[in-house]
C-alpha cells in the first residue's frame, strides 16, 4: 500500500464535505491584461491593514515621504508596518472610513502624491546566501501580510521551527468574478516561483503543492513551466467547487488530512500561503519592494471595462470604479470582496487595503439583493452544503437565543463564513450574518472571562501576599519576644539587687521626710498665729490713729482741703501726722541751730513731696506689713543711738533681710533718705522725751510713704523676722 507521500506525489486528490457550484462569471476579466491605475489625488492609508495591532507612527503632518518609506514602526510581533505607496506629503492623520461592513472610522494617514514617484534607497538581498533571520526580518520590515483574505502576519507563519511536511501555495481562487490571482500567475509566474524558493529555504518542507482550479489553464501552464526545474514542486489542478480555496478544505483536497477542531494547519505539519503573498515576498527580498500595491479585480455589469487593475494601497474605491467606466444605477451596490464572502460598502471613499482582492459593481438583476427573511423550513440544504460539516440550522437557533454553551458545543468557530449555507437557503436567511454576530459576542464574553480570571488571579495573589506578610510579622514578633525573655532571664540577678536597693532607698527617704513634715506643720501653725496677731495689732492701731486724728483736728486751724480729707479717714490721719511731724521738725530746728542747710532743705523737700504726692490706695495687709517694718526700723535706730558701736552692723542686716532693695529713681531715693534722717531724729527725741504719740506719728509717716509692690509671703516673713529682732533687742535692754 502506498504511503501518504507517495499518494500525493502520484497526484491523487481527495474531496471535502459539502460545497456548491455557483456561476463563475470569470470570463469578464480573465482574458484581459492587468491595467495600471493612474495616480489618485489622495491615498488613504489605515494604520492597521491586517490581523493584529497597528504600528507606531513615524511621520507627522506636513512631512514629505518617499516611495517605499515606512510610515509606522512594528513594535509587536502581531504588528506589520505600512509604507508610502508613492512620494508625497502627509496632509492629515485622523479618522477615516474603514474597509469594514460598518465603515466605522479608524486612524488613517492621508497622503497627497507629488507625482514624482521618487523611491527611497533600496537594498536587494541574495536569499541563497542570507540566513533565515535576515530573510524573516526583510519580510516583516516590508509589511508582508496574508493577501488571501485573513491578513495574518507572514513572518509569524513562515518563521516556525516545527517540522513542515508540505508547503501549499493557494492559487485556487474559487469565488465567482475574482481573477486577480489568475492574471498574476499568467504574467508573473517566474517571480512567484522565486518567492516559493525563499519559503522553501525557510521551511524546508518535503514537497510544495501548487493548487490551481481546473478552470485556469493558462495559469496552470505558466506555473508548470516556471517550476519544472525544481524537485518536489508539484502543480495540482483541483475541481472547480466552492469553497475549495478554503484553508482546511484545500488541505483535505490535496492531502486527505482533516485539520482537527480548534487546531491550525501548522499543528499537522502544513503551511499554506496565498499566491499573491508569495509574489509580495519575492519582491520584498529580491528588490526590497514593500507591499504598497496589489492586483484588484474590478467587475460587474455596471462597468464598461471590467478588468484587473494594479492599484496602490490607499486608493479610494471610487477611483477604481471610475477608471473602469462605472455607471451608477438605482439601488446601486458596491461590494468589496467576492459575491460570497464580500460585504456591501456604505460609501465609496473607502480605500483599498492589503486584503482587498475584488470590487464588484453589479446590477440589481445580476446580483439581486436578499429578500425579506422567512422562517426556516428545515430542509437541511444548509447542512448538506456546509464545507465544515456543521449544522447551520442549530447554530442559527442558538445564535438567536445567545446560548453560549450550545454554540461552543456545536463548534461555531469552525465556520469559515463562506456563505454556502446562505446561498442554498430557500428562506433567504442571512445565516452568515447571524454567525458573525454570535462570534463577536462569544469573543467578547471570552475576553471578559479572561479578564475576570486575571483579576481573580491578582486578587488571590494579593491575599496570599497579605497572609504571608502577616505570618512574617507574627514570626518577627515571636522572635523579638523570645529575645526579650532571654535578656530578662540573663539579667535576673542584677534586677533583684536593683529592687533591693530601691526598697532601702525608699525606707531611708521616708524616715528623712517624717521630721521635715512635722517641722513644716509647726512653722505653718506659728505663721498663722503671727498673722492673727498682726491683724489684731492693725485693728488696735487703726482705732488709736482715729482718736489721735480727731484730737489733732480740734487744735488745728481750718484747712480748705478738709472737705476732701473728711471723706477718707485714713488720709485725714496721715495729714494730721504729717502736720505734727512738721511742727516737731520746726521746733527742733529752732532749738538746734547747727542743723545744716542741706539737711533742712532735704527735710523740707521730703515734706513738700509728701504733701504734694498723691497717696495711693494701699492694701490693708500691705499697710500692716509696712507698719511692722517701720517699728522694727525705729527700734533699730534707737539701738543705734544708744549703742553706736554695735548697732550699725545690726541695722544693716535688718534692713537687708527685712526688704529687698528695689531699683529706685534718684529723686525718690533722695526723698527716702531725708525721711530716714527725720525718722532717726524722731527716734532720738523719743528716747530723750518719751511721748505716747511718737510711735503713732512714726507709724503714720511710714504709712504715708508709698508701699512698694511686695510678695505677700515674703512680706509676712520679713515682718516676722523684724518682730523677732525687736523682741530680742528689748530683752537685751532689759
Amino acid at each position: 500500500m502506498q504511503s501518504l507521500f507517495e499518494q500525493i506525489q502520484s497526484g491523487k486528490l481527495w474531496d471535502f464535505h459539502g460545497g456548491i457550484h455557483p456561476p463563475s462569471r470569470k470570463n469578464q476579466t480573465n482574458n484581459k491584461p492587468i491595467a495600471r491605475l493612474p495616480m489618485p489625488d489622495r491615498l488613504y492609508l489605515p494604520l492597521r491593514q491586517h490581523i493584529g495591532i497597528a504600528g507606531q507612527l513615524l511621520v507627522n503632518v506636513g512631512d514629505r515621504v518617499l516611495k517605499g518609506q515606512a510610515l509606522t514602526a512594528a513594535d509587536n510581533a502581531m504588528t506589520v508596518p505600512i509604507h508610502a505607496p508613492t512620494s508625497g506629503h502627509v496632509i492629515s492623520i485622523g479618522p477615516h472610513s474603514s474597509a469594514h461592513p460598518s465603515a466605522l472610522p479608524e486612524i488613517t494617514l492621508t497622503l497627497a502624491p507629488d507625482g514624482l514617484d521618487e523611491w527611497r534607497l533600496r537594498q536587494p538581498l541574495n536569499f541563497t546566501t542570507c540566513d533565515n533571520l535576515t530573510l524573516l526580518n526583510r519580510i516583516h520590515d516590508n509589511g508582508i501580510a496574508g493577501m488571501g483574505g485573513a491578513g495574518f502576519p507572514t513572518h509569524l507563519k513562515v518563521g516556525s521551527s516545527k517540522t513542515i511536511d508540505y508547503l501549499i501555495i493557494n492559487a485556487v481562487e474559487c469565488e465567482p468574478y475574482i481573477t486577480a490571482d489568475d492574471l498574476l500567475m499568467q504574467e508573473a509566474a517566474t517571480t512567484i516561483v522565486k518567492g516559493i524558493d525563499i519559503l522553501f529555504r525557510l521551511l524546508q518542507p518535503k514537497a510544495v503543492l501548487i493548487a490551481i482550479e481546473d478552470d485556469k489553464p493558462i495559469a496552470t501552464a505558466a506555473m508548470s513551466a516556471a517550476s519544472n526545474q525544481r524537485d518536489n514542486y508539484w502543480v495540482r489542478n483541483v475541481p472547480t467547487k466552492y469553497p475549495s480555496g478554503g484553508e482546511k478544505q484545500l488541505i483535505e483536497l490535496l492531502t486527505g488530512t482533516e485539520v482537527p477542531t480548534g487546531r491550525r494547519p501548522l499543528d499537522i505539519g502544513i503551511v499554506m500561503q496565498n499566491v499573491g503573498t508569495v509574489f509580495a515576498i519575492a519582491q520584498a527580498v529580491l528588490d526590497d519592494h514593500p507591499l504598497i500595491s496589489r492586483i484588484v479585480t474590478v467587475a460587474g455589469d455596471t462597468l464598461d471595462q471590467p478588468q484587473n487593475v494594479l492599484a496602490l494601497l490607499g486608493t479610494p474605491v471610487a477611483d477604481l470604479l471610475d477608471f473602469c467606466g462605472f455607471s451608477s444605477q438605482p439601488k446601486q451596490r458596491a461590494i468589496m470582496g467576492g459575491p460570497m464572502m464580500g460585504f456591501t460598502l456604505p460609501r465609496l471613499d473607502i480605500p483599498v487595503i492589503k486584503t482587498t482582492n475584488c470590487i464588484l459593481a453589479p446590477t440589481a438583476t445580476e446580483l439581486p439583493a436578499a429578500e425579506h427573511e422567512m422562517d426556516c423550513i428545515r430542509c437541511s440544504a444548509c447542512a448538506d452544503a456546509c464545507p465544515a460539516s456543521l449544522l447551520p440550522q442549530q447554530l442559527l437557533w442558538y445564535s438567536k437565543a445567545q446560548d453560549v454553551e450550545k454554540l461552543q458545543q456545536y463548534n461555531l468557530f469552525d465556520c469559515i463564513e463562506c456563505g454556502a449555507c446562505a446561498y442554498v437557503c430557500p428562506s433567504e436567511i442571512p445565516l452568515v450574518q447571524y454567525y458573525r454576530v454570535a462570534k463577536a459576542e462569544l469573543r467578547e464574553q471570552q475576553q471578559e472571562a479572561i479578564k475576570a480570571e486575571q483579576a481573580k488571579a491578582r486578587f488571590d495573589a494579593r491575599n496570599e501576599r497579605l497572609e504571608r506578610e502577616k505570618l512574617e510579622r507574627q514570626q518577627r514578633n515571636e522572635q523579638l519576644a523570645a529575645a526579650r525573655a532571654q535578656q530578662q532571664q540573663a539579667s535576673g540577678k542584677a534586677s533583684a539587687v536593683a529592687d533591693a536597693l530601691a526598697k532601702i532607698k525608699a525606707k531611708t527617704a521616708s524616715r528623712q521626710t517624717e521630721p521635715t513634715t512635722l517641722d513644716r506643720d509647726a512653722i505653718i501653725a506659728q505663721r498663722e498665729l503671727k498673722k492673727q496677731q498682726a491683724r489684731d495689732y492693725q485693728q488696735a492701731k487703726q482705732a488709736n490713729t482715729a482718736s489721735t486724728v480727731q484730737s489733732g483736728a480740734d487744735n488745728s486751724p481750718p484747712n480748705p482741703a478738709d472737705a476732701a480729707t473728711e471723706k477718707d479717714p485714713r488720709k485725714a490721719a496721715i495729714a494730721a501726722a504729717i502736720a505734727r511731724a512738721k511742727a516737731k521738725q520746726t521746733s527742733e530746728k529752732l532749738a538746734q541751730p547747727d542743723l545744716t542747710a542741706d539737711t533742712e532743705a532735704n527735710v523740707e523737700a521730703a515734706n513738700v513731696e509728701t504733701e504734694t504726692k498723691p497717696i495711693p490706695a494701699v492694701d490693708p495687709r500691705k499697710a500692716a506689713i509696712a507698719a511692722a517694718i517701720a517699728r522694727a526700723k525705729a527700734k533699730q535706730a534707737s539701738e543705734k543711738v544708744a549703742l553706736p558701736d554695735a548697732a550699725t552692723d545690726t541695722d544693716a542686716n535688718v534692713d537687708t533681710e527685712a526688704e529687698p532693695t528695689p531699683a529706685v529713681d534718684p529723686r525718690k531715693a533722695a526723698i527716702a533718705a531725708a525721711i530716714a534722717r527725720a525718722k532717726a531724729k524722731q527716734a532720738s527725741e523719743k528716747l530723750a522725751q518719751p511721748d505716747a504719740t511718737a510711735d503713732i506719728d512714726v507709724n503714720v509717716v511710714t504709712e504715708a510713704e508709698p508701699a512698694p509692690a511686695v510678695d505677700p509671703r515674703k512680706a509676712a516673713i520679713a515682718a516676722a523676722i523684724a518682730r523677732a529682732k525687736a523682741k530680742k533687742q528689748a530683752d537685751k535692754q532689759s
